[in-house]
This record gives C-alpha cells, structure tokens and sequence, in this order.
C-alpha cells in the first residue's frame, strides 16, 4: 500500500464529536458526489475507488441522518483491478446538502459556509474529510515532500488554503489541467498537517522516516566530502614529493634552508601523512608547535624553489 492508503485507512477510524463529522462529510460529498433527479426526487451518488473511504462515508451518513442509502460496486471495464464504490442517499437529499452548508436557497454552493468550519476542531476535521477524498500525500522516503487535494472549483481550493492557513499551513494552490490542487512541499508542514487532521501514527511515522532519511543523507555528504579531502590530500602529497625531488636532482637538498629541509626530509619520511599529522609529527621529532598553516607555508616554499630551479 501507499502512504496516502496508509494516511486514510487511519483517518477512517479517528472517532470525532458529532459537528466535526458534519465538517468531514461535508468535504467527502463535495468532492466526492453527484446529484441525480429521479422519479422519487432528489438522490446524492457518493463514488470512491477506495473502499475504507465509501466505508467511512456510509458510517457518516447513517450515524448523523440515519436515512436510506444503497451501496454498490462497480467493476471498471478497461482496468478490471480498479472497482468503484458507490452509496447512494435516497431520502431527505435535500435536507441533507442544508445541513451539511452545501444548500442554501441560492441552490448548490461550490464551497460550504463558513459556519462548518468555525470551530478548530471542525476545520481540522474538514480537512480530513478533504483528504480521505481527494488527497495524496508522497512518501518521506521520496527526495520531494508533498502533500495535496484536488478539487474541481477553484473557490472550493481557495477556502481550503483558508482553512489551512488558519492552522498555519502555508498551502498554496496551483492549477492543474481541469483541477485545482491544494499543496504543501515543506516535509516539517506536512508532518503539522497530519497530525492536525488526525493522522497522529501516520505524522510521526513521516518525520522518522523524514529524519532517517535525513540523517544518511548527511552521512553520505560527509563521507563524499571526506573522501573528497583524501584525493586532495593525496594529490597535494605527490605534488610535495616530486618538488623535493626534483631540488634533489638539481641542487640537493642542502640547498635548502634548515628550517625548509627539515619539513622536505619529514615528507619524504612520511608521504602519505596530511598536513596535520606532517604537523603533530614535526612536534614530536623537535619539541616545537609548528601550525598546519606553518607546515603549508613550509611545503608551498619547497614547491615555489623547484619551479624556480626548474625554470
């Protein structure tokens, strides 16, 4: 399963106060229904391809309206693996979208009022049921963080990113070919979102494996970066050495300077040491500090004779 089938399978079974399962029907109908006329009025057809969902959303509607409804499942044609879940109200359709402030007597709204959502609880339950329907949320194993909803009516995505913004989710909205789409691309916000809509295992299971993810990531530069290091080291190294070679060839190393053909002497001893082991060796062998700004100072000398001898 993914992620976001993980984050909804326990949203489904998050017990709410009664006006916070208003607010998380109400987004599931939005996003989720269509509205028929038949010969007996008004039916709402609620479709969802995923079954803890049309669960979730059958419960909702028989605990708060306890009116008749129908479930079914459609077997899609061209993708056998995918059915569609279907519930269908029968009764009191009408009376229902005006409970839920999806109805009022301008006829459909495309968002719901704001009374729904006064409450933080019910904000944070909205967004939940914004989720079960329409969201998505990528896995922290994934370079990119992302979470969203996407919904058909871009004032239906503005009073989401209200909501959001209420909770301090800075989400943005962005169109996408026929949908607006609701999002957050900061793991830290995604993480807050969660557990602000009741996903608390699914919120601390992302930030675990966000730092996990982290952590290696880290390891890895350092390790690149140390690795880096030896290669510079080591190529610096043979530098020195073919520069103390080459006085050596020319002149000798009495040509040097005591102070400088003592440092030549101790890398030629020690050709694989770095500068600061060449550093804390030299202290050992003369009871002097010597700086690994000294020992550089000292080695670039060596390299800067050897040119000009060469030359």
């Amino acid at each position: 399963m993914s992620f976001s089938t993980d984050v909804k399978s326990e949203l489904s079974f998050v017990e709410r106060n009664d006006c916070c399962d208003r607010a998380q029907l109400a987004a599931m109908v939005q996003l989720l229904s269509t509205l028929t006329i038949k010969n007996t009025g008004l039916q709402l057809m609620i479709r969802s391809e995923n079954p803890t969902v049309a669960k979730a959303i059958w419960k909702l509607v028989k605990k708060i309206y306890d009116v008749d409804t129908e479930l079914s499942v459609i077997q899609k044609a061209k993708l056998k693996k995918n059915r569609v879940y279907v519930i269908r109200v029968l009764s009191e359709t009408r009376r229902i979208l005006e409970d839920l402030g999806l109805w009022t007597s301008e006829g459909l709204q495309n968002c719901p009022s704001s009374q729904l959502t006064k409450k933080e609880c019910c904000a944070k339950s909205y967004l939940a049921g914004c989720f079960l329907a329409a969201g998505s949320v990528n896995s922290p194993i994934k370079p990119n963080y992302h979470f969203e909803i996407a919904t058909n009516h871009p004032d239906h995505a503005n009073y989401i990113q209200r909501v959001m913004k209420r909770l301090h989710l800075p989400a943005k909205v962005i169109q996408r070919r026929k949908q607006y789409v609701v999002y957050l691309k900061a793991a830290d916000d995604i993480t807050d979102c969660l557990a602000h809509i009741g996903a608390q295992e699914s919120a601390f299971a992302y930030a675990d494996i966000k730092i996990r993810r982290d952590y290696m990531n880290n390891l890895t530069r350092l390790e690149n970066c140390a690795t880096a290091n030896d290669v510079k080291s080591i190529q610096a190294a043979e530098k020195q050495i073919k520069a103390i070679e080459k006085i050596q060839e020319l002149r000798g190393l009495d040509y040097l300077d005591e102070k400088i053909r003592e440092i030549a002497l101790l890398r030629l001893e020690f050709p694989d040491a770095s500068i600061n082991e060449l550093s804390e060796e030299y202290e050992q062998r003369t009871g002097t500090i010597l700086s690994k700004s000294g020992m550089r100072h000292r080695l670039n000398k060596i390299e800067e004779i050897a040119e000009k001898l060469q030359s």
